[in-house]
């Protein structure tokens, strides 16, 4: 189940940055007036991390390499087949219950567009580069959601 990491770095008057975290995914989202503004899904934290990132001006894009096995997100879905036959998607739906609802739906849909448009899942970067107010501070500490701002 996603925890929320307490007291990030907030930059903008304007919006609200929040940071949930498990053991296989950190979810990064901005907030601007109550609705999903941006966000960053990484997931495969320990494992060649690779993150689905979506800004509502700029669109998708998928940072981390891919790989032959197809597990990048979106990759297991046929043409026409449910959203949950990817087992990335399946296991954020699943980590995702503690969410706030009008995230979790929003953040649904927006996996659901992205599955849905580009199972191939073309990365931008090869590695996943996080922002500085996205690295844990404090080591394992923070990953227990006992986090702090960098």
């Amino acid at each position: 189940m996603l925890r929320e990491i307490l007291d990030v770095a907030q930059d903008d008057p304007s919006s609200q940055r929040r940071w949930f975290h498990d053991d296989y995914f950190d979810l990064f989202l901005r907030l601007a007036s109550g609705e999903l503004a941006e966000f960053a899904l990484c997931y495969g934290i320990d494992s060649g991390e690779r993150a689905l990132v979506w800004n509502r001006e700029r669109g998708y894009f998928h940072d981390g390499g891919t790989s032959d096995s197809g597990d990048f997100i979106g990759a297991r879905i046929a043409p026409g087949g449910p959203l949950h036959a990817d087992p990335i998607i399946a296991r954020f739906e699943q980590a995702a219950g503690g969410l706030p609802e009008t995230v979790r739906v929003a953040l649904m849909a927006r996996l659901r567009e992205y599955a849905l448009q580009d199972a191939d899942g073309s990365a931008r970067r090869s590695r996943f580069r996080r922002a500085e107010w996205q690295q844990a501070v404090g080591g394992a500490k923070s990953r227990q959601g006992r986090g702090r701002s960098p």
